[in-house]
């Protein structure tokens, strides 16, 4: 039995259940409500000591962090429809991209998303109970992040974590003028990664960036992905999200 403990279908969230639905995975849906800190609290710490989402839990043994994640889900149901080229140039190929989304990509989008969304839901929390909700946080970074939220990111970095957008939705542009898909003429783990971090919000988030004419390609791609059966089925999933602050995740509906 396969259950995925999760959060709102966007970013890591997203990026996990639509290999599952692409897969076309049975499993049970456990939402964990971020708003409500319910990540930091004792029954999802014994599941996750780190406290974050997703998790996925495969009878009994689980699976943390969103690359490990899928890449199991793979290894473990080899006859579900693949999302890896499982071949040695395609699967490295695929895993360059991965690579390239979880180090330069991932953390410069979440920058402007904590920035815009999570800073507004931080500065409406009162002082000393926000101080207990950050104690309650296991890991470090995570705590600064909050720490850092509520007072607010730098001009400077959030410029920077601009810029590395920039590069990489070019890079990806490039790519796309090559292959249908970021890793070859399939659709793959690293196209998940991509589209769930960065894919469908980044035209929203940085309307500056003229993303329309200065990435055609990704745009097209966008809509391509949007379409697919498991990628639709993901994100139609229960959205708890604030409608006010919708407009960051790039998941308006």
């Amino acid at each position: 039995m396969l259950k995925l403990y999760h959060a709102e279908p966007v970013a890591n969230s997203l990026k996990s259940l639509i290999p599952l639905h692409e897969k076309g995975l049975q499993f049970e849906s456990i939402y964990v409500d971020l708003h409500k800190f319910e990540q930091h609290q004792p029954w999802f710490t014994a599941i996750n000591p780190e406290g974050q989402v997703p998790v996925l839990d495969h009878d009994g043994f689980i699976v943390t962090h969103t690359t490990v994640i899928n890449e199991y889900l793979e290894d473990a149901f080899p006859d579900a429809p693949p999302l890896r080229p499982n071949e040695p140039k395609g699967n490295a190929r695929m895993r360059y991209w991965n690579k390239f989304i979880d180090e330069h990509v991932m953390n410069y989008v979440s920058m402007h998303g904590w920035h815009r969304m999570v800073g507004v839901i931080a500065r409406g929390i009162d002082s000393g109970e926000f101080e207990t909700l950050v104690e309650r946080i296991p890991l470090h970074e995570q705590r600064e992040k909050w720490k850092t939220a509520r007072s607010g990111f730098s001009e400077a970095d959030l410029a920077n974590a601009t810029r590395k957008i920039e590069v990489a939705v070019d890079k990806v542009e490039d790519q796309l003028s090559k292959t249908p898909w970021l890793a070859g003429d399939m659709f793959t783990l690293a196209d998940v990664n991509f589209f769930a971090h960065c894919g469908m919000m980044v035209a929203r988030m940085f309307p500056d960036m003229d993303v329309p004419k200065r990435a055609p390609r990704l745009v097209d791609w966008v809509e391509r992905v949007r379409t697919r059966p498991g990628v639709a089925a993901a994100l139609a999933m229960p959205d708890h999200t604030n409608p006010a602050l919708r407009t960051f995740t790039g998941h308006a509906r």
